[in-house]
Formats: C-alpha cells, sequence, structure tokens
C-alpha cells in the first residue's frame, strides 16, 4: 500500500472516530446541562470525511436525530462524498 493511501486511511479512520466520540460528549453534556460542542463542529468534522463516525454517533447515542440539519444534512454529506470520490477516481 502507497504512504499517501496509508495517510488518507488513517486520517479517515481517526476522524470517524473522533466524530463518533464527540456526538456522545455532546449527549453526554446536553444531559447535564453542560457546556455543549457547536453544531457547526460536528457538521464541520462531517464534511472533513467524519460523516460515517457523525452518522454512526448519532445512532448509536440517539443524539441530533431530531434535527433535519443532522438528520438530512449528514447522509447528503455521505453521497456527496461518494460522489466526490467517484468522480476523482479514487474508489
Amino acid at each position: 500500500m502507497e504512504t499517501s493511501t496509508s495517510i488518507i486511511i488513517f486520517y479517515l479512520l481517526a476522524i470517524n472516530i473522533v466524530a463518533f466520540i464527540a456526538f456522545g460528549v455532546d449527549k453526554y453534556k446536553a444531559k447535564r446541562d453542560k457546556w455543549r460542542i457547536p453544531e457547526s463542529t460536528l457538521l464541520t468534522m462531517a464534511v472533513l470525511g467524519g460523516s460515517i463516525g457523525a452518522l454512526a454517533g448519532m445512532r448509536f447515542w440517539r443524539h441530533k436525530t431530531l434535527h433535519d440539519k443532522f438528520r438530512i444534512g449528514i447522509p447528503v454529506i455521505i453521497v456527496l462524498q461518494i460522489v466526490a470520490v467517484i468522480w476523482l477516481g479514487l474508489a
């Protein structure tokens, strides 16, 4: 495997794990009425490659599932990322 491919795979694994954990942390803080992770940060993580982790976090933690910008937005981000990968010929 090429070094650049390994770096990309490592990055995607890391950003998805971080996104998944961030949804859990935000849910935890929401239940305790504490400082929250901004929605823009959660969405940015998804856009930057953590969309699968974000969707998994939404489902696993049952968090942000009623908010349209997440319920619709995260799947749209995933589709756009898949289209981008195919269009760029990276698949």
